[in-house]
């Protein structure tokens, strides 16, 4: 099965050289780090990780948050729903009115539209402002991820895009291990507003970042609104997005209800979970690293194996979970093969999107956090009829349907030739 035109990567590492791309008007055009592209890669991930933090955080931060408003869990719970609404609102409206800023400016936007929401839900008392306050600290997420990677993939030559891609979204599977970890211990000892004021000090740290180490990009004064939303008559793009929501769903779904299976299911000690939750973690960062290089050696076979990989992986989790060593391992490989999903949507809409690049990528965003919302939500269905151990089957079949999906999207890719190629 062929791909779209990926060009071989001869040299396993990184051509981390600063050239020009030779059409400075294309929407990837290559760019020149002023101080290098290692540090300005760096800047990014440290954008992703700490939005990261500020994602998951959350699910740690709950039990406290809800104890010092007096309220319940399922009404803290709310506070989720309204950053993920965000998400979903900010990424396209966003994308679409700013298709004209610089990217450096944009990003640099977007992270203080992230501090101004985390100091505003600092200084909010009352559970309506907070949900205000989260939605508005929602609104930047995808487009500063999907702007970040299409800024990073400039960066490098077009055979290790899939690699530079990687780096920049690698910080939220580092946030996932240490970040929001870190978020509870902070918040059971401190408070849950010592977190959010935290993310807003690092939050700034990461606006100069980005500010000092991006290069200074020329804004596409062609570009316009009319030109971002052409992006939904191509049907790649649109079966592109399908695919990121519906494969990713099965990983979402089942990480929802991880600690409520290691606990009830397994029979894990408090301590032993997080154990599972720190290598559930790692395989999410192992997955992410050596997807992003086979990505750069052929995206479709990559993104197949993904999903094939990811629904062998989570019937087996089903069938294992009342093991514990079989489970461990299994807490690794299942988040390994499905975080590959991640970068290969976002590398294979620049080959697509034509110069619609900031709304494709900022809705891959989107797409990610309804496979979030819907995901959660079947496991949850299939919870309450057969209990926990379904977990793994409605994952399974969830990454069986977006390959499915995928497996149609490179069928008729073959009929066409991508845009941006």
């Amino acid at each position: 099965m062929t791909s779209a035109p990926h060009a071989p990567a001869p040299d396993p590492s990184p051509d981390l050289s600063n050239t020009s791309a030779s059409d400075p008007a294309s929407p990837l055009a290559r760019l020149t780090a002023p101080h290098g592209v290692r540090p300005a890669l760096l800047a990014l991930a440290l954008g992703t990780f700490t939005i990261g933090t500020g994602e998951f955080g959350m699910m740690g931060v709950l039990p406290e948050f809800a104890r010092s408003l007096n309220i319940t869990l399922e009404q803290g719970s709310l506070v989720i729903s309204a950053y993920a609404l965000g998400v979903v609102v900010g990424a396209p409206v966003i994308a679409v009115l700013g298709a004209r800023l610089a990217r450096r400016t944009l990003l640099m936007a977007m992270l203080g539209l992230f501090v101004i929401g985390n100091v505003g839900t600092v200084l909010a008392t009352s559970l309506p402002a907070i949900l205000v306050m989260r939605f508005i600290t929602g609104l930047p997420h995808g487009v500063y991820f999907g702007v970040g990677a299409l800024a990073g993939a400039t960066l490098v030559d077009r055979s290790h895009r899939g690699r530079a891609v990687g780096q920049v979204l690698g910080g939220i599977m580092i946030a996932t291990v240490i970040g929001a970890p870190l978020a509870t211990f902070v918040s059971d000892h401190v408070g849950w507003k010592a977190v959010y004021a935290a993310l807003a000090v690092l939050g700034t740290l990461c606006l100069l970042g980005v500010g000092w180490f991006l290069p200074r990009d020329m804004p596409d004064r062609s570009a316009n609104p009319l030109t971002e939303l052409t992006v939904f008559r191509s049907p790649q793009v649109l079966l592109t997005l399908l695919t990121a929501a519906v494969g990713f769903g099965g990983l979402f779904g089942i990480y929802t209800f991880l600690t409520s299976a290691l606990a009830d299911v397994t029979h894990l000690s408090a301590g032993s979970i997080t154990l599972y939750q720190v290598v559930w973690g790692l395989g999410m960062v192992g997955g992410n690293a050596v997807g992003s290089a086979m990505i750069d050696r052929n995206l479709d076979r990559t993104t197949i194996w993904s999903l094939a990989a990811s629904t062998v992986f989570m019937v087996a989790f089903s069938f294992f979970m009342p093991d514990r060593l079989p489970l461990l391992v299994l807490c690794f490989l299942v988040p390994a093969a499905s975080i590959i999903l991640s970068p290969a949507m976002q590398t294979r809409l620049m080959d697509w999107a034509g110069r619609a690049q900031t709304l494709a990528a900022s809705l891959n965003h989107a797409a990610f956090n309804l496979a979030n919302a819907f995901g959660a939500w079947f496991a949850g269905q299939l919870v309450g009829l057969w209990g926990l151990t379904t977990i793994g089957w409605g994952g399974a079949l969830l990454s069986a349907g977006g390959l499915g999906i995928y497996l149609i999207t490179i069928a008729l890719a073959r009929r066409h030739q991508p845009p941006t190629a």
